[in-house]
């Protein structure tokens, strides 16, 4: 090799200083060559250097012949670890071990690559076989442990069943990076209970415990390091899911859930520990849900999602310079690979391959690209492969992002045979160049750029400086426009004009600018109102101005700025979020996408795949992704319902299941941070439930969420919980519970550049904001019992469980129905509600003269839920079936059932309901209040108050008469 730069020989001898005062005792007994390469190797790695003044003896003790000469040592890492583990019989000796070994090891790999000549393939094997050791190993060492204790998991004839472990992504195929972190799922094959131990568990409940032990077991970070950061977040339903699921679950799980990411995922899926019989069922029961018998063409169009997805993710994050998620980058070649997988696949058994050179391989084999690109396409993920893996060694971290200091600069252009930096930048471009022009030709973005043919005179208006405001308005005046839209778009355009130079704008983004302004005046000027609509661009422009990115992509894709004019145009409060949170505008690419909201109950998994991009362990990142989630939802909703694609009630159904699955994704991460912490309520350790619930009431309780709703939450705990918790820093149960509440609340309400989650509302709880912050079910039930008013048995008529274990569903549910049948005299519950609506209407009625309130004037909204929860308290204790839906339109409908109510006023009343209800839905798009003028629904209204007359003010109250 060629000889050091300054600056890496300057790094080599930093460390060599360290590592002679820590190896005092090792340094004379090396040679001279060693020491030659000891020094090479601190040049190149912080992470060699660091390993050997851990483990001074380790420069030593790996022998040329053995370890440094040796290209095939991958095989002897099973035994090894066998033999080192036989005789340990402590947790802590077996975790030490572990690491000192996968320490050891990689040392080894990075040396023999950086210096030695090795090939990155051989680091891939040696690599991903060291993970598959120390994974199993430790399985094993763990099971024998676990099964001792508690006793052996065992099917219906009594036989003993393991654990099998599917090692995901790059493992799984064999290529697995130096510093990656591993996908693990866990599964079993049958459902049964332990024998042995000193009472049965079931074997789920045995597998749980002891995928924890495993996770921490390799995920732990101790005085020798970590072995793998672990992420489950691949496993049947994510976080939300237990950790191991039975062969039948996860069946089942496939057929009726399975998603084509989880496709994607599962080609390079790969049972790491050989369990016979149980291995083979195992694959045979993957593979139909993989590689599907037909042709399946529509794998491109969700690949291409995907792709689209994570450029918005590298835009969102600003990334730069990422050799994997980047243009042309490692992840486009997979990709390429796994399309023709995916399609093609079930019909090929040859593609059903996990490693990607075979793949690439295969799909040549089979014609679908010629030898010549499948060649182009390997040499390059060689290349960009070998990069990364160099990336990762400098230091032992996870990044694909290439470095910006000039040492890890100089280090990578030496390592890989370059003389500069630029030369190496050079080769490196060339290979995504490659590689994305085949992707391109494959999959496309999701898009494509339009030649735009604009009028001269646009540019012209645009560039000129308009001292004169009624001069642009009269050359706008002549292209079409009447005389005050021509003055109102000419004010509110050199209004921008003049802000425009204020902001900090580099040449590429005006240049940017300059192309896409002329265009847009142009559409402009086409609108109705071409002044408001410019006025609410303009908002979102000045946001992005500054944001190069967000105005090429204006610029390069005329679909998107159709779509931004047309939803514009459509909705001053779509318009606002627009400009809130210009992420949002990625969204724009992909029109079946933006105006096709996701079936409402495929939010939760929806949510699941978006967070799995976020590292696990980084909660500022998992609070925006959530937060960048609702906000791409929300648009997608909003979109639909401008263009007329959703009605009214279907609206609030996606905005409620949207919420529903974002609170139970909360309630999942709080829990996993709080219990890493203090562990959890001994009763619950065996079972692997969280005995907290989460009762929604108000509009997410009723199913009628609006765009802005805030939530109104009540937390409640299973009942006779006592003891602590059985972490590291034990809790009261009480305690633990108040600490999962108040964290919730806080990842709900943190501000972060994409603003709050939702606003929460906690008033409802027992006692209001002078009771405690979750109630044990028992105490919430005894509260509403004895200590409730009249108006919170209203609000439980609205309530719904939508967080919790089936117990607590069911044990809630009992509570409600027991409250709101309970015997009232229906004269003394007229009076109040009707007190409590005139005191209600008298604070929040801001009608003026000649106006009306939809919600809060007299046969408004309120009335119809106020008269619809008192004739469900008034009369369920008759008739049960009307506490059965917590939604006015389903109880209005229950009551023609009941005989409460014929079929004419309860239909009037849904009527007058929706009517009033789209009235308002459709002021707020336009961010508009609830007024109007009192000449509207008057015929709705009119129903309303008689049906508030015959109800609640008639002499013979809730008899109809």
């Amino acid at each position: 090799m060629s000889a050091l730069p300054a600056s890496m020989a300057a790094q080599a001898e930093k460390h060599w200083s360290l590592f002679a005062e820590r190896a005092a005792g090792v340094l004379p007994q090396l040679s001279a060559g060693r020491v030659t390469q000891l020094k090479q190797l601190f040049a190149c790695s912080d992470f060699a250097a660091d390993s050997l003044c851990r483990q001074p003896e380790l420069a030593l003790t790996l022998s040329d012949e053995r370890d440094l000469f040796n290209a095939d040592r991958s095989g002897r890492y099973q035994p090894e670890l066998t033999a080192m583990l036989n005789d340990v019989h402590d947790e802590a000796v077996m975790m030490r071990l572990l690491r000192q070994y996968r320490r050891r090891e990689l040392l080894l790999i990075a040396w023999r690559e950086m210096l030695l000549g090795a090939e990155v393939e051989e680091s891939f094997v040696h690599i991903s076989a060291l993970a598959n050791a120390l994974i199993v190993e430790s399985y094993r060492w763990l099971y024998r442990r676990q099964c001792a204790e508690l006793g052996t998991p065992t099917d219906a004839e009594g036989n003993a069943v393991p654990m099998l472990i599917l090692g995901m992504g790059k493992l799984g195929g064999g290529e697995l990076n130096f510093s990656s972190d591993i996908d693990l799922i866990f599964t079993f094959p049958h459902n049964g209970v332990t024998k042995g131990g000193r009472r049965e568990l079931a074997n789920q409940q045995f597998f749980i415990r002891l995928g924890q032990k495993l996770v921490n077991a390799l995920n732990q970070t101790t005085i020798d390091g970590q072995v793998y950061r672990v992420d489950m977040r691949l496993r049947p339903f994510g976080e939300s899911g237990p950790l191991a699921v039975s062969f039948t679950a996860m069946e089942d799980y496939y057929q009726h859930h399975g998603r084509t990411w989880e496709r994607y995922a599962m080609v390079k899926a790969r049972i790491l520990n050989d369990e016979g019989e149980y291995t083979a069922e195992l694959r045979a029961m993957l593979k139909p849900f993989v590689y599907r018998r037909y042709i399946d063409f529509g794998v491109i169009d969700s690949l291409r999602q995907m792709k689209a997805m994570i450029a918005a993710e590298v835009r969102r994050k600003g990334l730069k310079d990422n050799i994997k998620l980047g243009a042309g980058g490692i992840r486009e070649v997979e990709f390429i690979a796994q399309v023709f997988q995916l399609i093609r696949g079930g019909r090929e058994p040859a593609l059903q391959v996990r490693h990607l050179p075979e793949a690439l391989q295969a799909a040549s084999d089979a014609g679908a690209i010629t030898p010549e690109v499948a060649g182009e396409l390997h040499a390059s993920y060689r290349f960009l492969r070998k990069v990364e893996n160099y990336l990762q060694a400098f230091a032992d971290q996870q990044t694909q992002t290439l470095p910006q200091d000039e040492l890890d600069q100089t280090r990578l252009a030496w390592l890989t045979g370059h003389d500069s930096w630029s030369d190496f930048l050079t080769t490196l471009h060339s290979a995504m160049d490659r590689v994305h022009r085949q992707f391109e030709l494959l999959i496309g973005d999701s898009t494509e750029a339009e030649d735009e043919d604009v009028a001269q005179i646009w540019s012209d208006i645009w560039q000129t400086d308009w001292e004169d405001e009624s001069e642009l308005a009269g050359l706008l005046a002549e292209q079409g426009m009447v005389d005050d839209k021509a003055a109102r778009l000419a004010h509110a355009l050199n209004t921008f004009k003049e802000e425009c130079p204020r902001r900090a704008m580099g040449p590429q983004g005006r240049q940017a600018l300059e192309k896409l302004m002329p265009v847009l005046l142009e559409r402009v000027s086409q609108s109705d109102t071409p002044g408001t609509l410019f006025a609410r661009l303009q908002k979102l422009l000045l946001q992005i101005a500054t944001r190069t990115a967000y105005l090429q992509l204006l610029v390069e894709n005329a679909g998107a700025l159709t779509q931004l004019i047309r939803l514009c145009e459509a909705s001053s409060l779509v318009a606002e979020q627009l400009a809130r949170f210009p992420i949002l505008l990625d969204e724009l690419l992909v029109p079946q996408v933006l105006y096709n909201p996701i079936p409402p109950e495929t939010y939760k998994d929806e949510l699941r795949q978006f967070l799995l991009r976020v590292p696990e362990e980084d909660v500022e990142q998992q609070m925006e992704a959530l937060r960048q989630f609702k906000q791409v939802q929300l648009l997608r909703i909003a979109a639909a319902d401008v263009a007329g694609a959703l009605p009214l009630m279907k609206v609030s159904d996606h905005l409620t299941w949207l919420a529903e699955a974002i609170v139970e994704e909360v309630v999942n991460q709080a829990w996993h941070q709080i219990s890493a912490r203090h562990g959890v309520p001994t009763q619950l350790a065996d079972t692997g439930d969280k005995g907290f619930g989460v009762v929604a009431y108000g509009k997410l309780g009723g199913i009628e969420l609006a765009y802005s709703s805030d939530l109104d939450l009540v937390f409640v705990h299973q009942s006779g919980l006592t003891g602590q918790t059985n972490g590291d820093k034990p809790l009261d149960s009480r305690q633990f519970y108040l600490r999962l509440a108040q964290r919730i609340i806080h990842l709900f309400s943190t501000r972060t550049a994409s603003g709050v989650l939702y606003e929460l509302d906690m008033r409802l709880r027992p006692s209001g904001n002078a009771g405690l912050m979750v109630t044990p079910l028992d105490g919430y039930g005894q509260y509403l019992e004895k200590d409730a008013w009249t108006w919170e048995h209203q609000a439980l008529v609205r309530s719904r469980m939508i967080v919790g274990e089936p117990a607590l569903f069911e044990e809630f549910a009992r509570i409600r129905t027991h409250i709101l049948t309970r015997p009232r005299d229906a004269g003394e519950l007229a009076l109040e509600v009707v007190t409590m609506r005139e005191k209600m209407r008298e604070h929040l009625n801001r009608a003026k003269a000649g106006e009306i309130h939809l919600k809060q004037s007299a046969g408004g909204l309120v009335d119809i839920e106020f008269l619809t929860q008192f004739l469900v308290l008034a009369h369920s204790s008759e008739h049960e079936e009307l506490t059965r839906w917590s939604d006015n339109m389903r109880i209005l409908e229950m009551t023609v059932e009941t005989g409460l109510l014929d079929e004419q006023e309860s239909l009037q009343l849904r009527r007058a309901y929706c009517a009033i209800r789209d009235r308002g839905h459709r002021l707020s798009l336009s961010d508009l209040p609830g007024l109007v003028p009192d000449t509207e629904l008057t015929q709705e209204r009119q129903w309303v108050l008689a049906s508030w007359r015959k109800w609640l003010k008639a002499g013979g109250i809730g008899t109809g008469e």
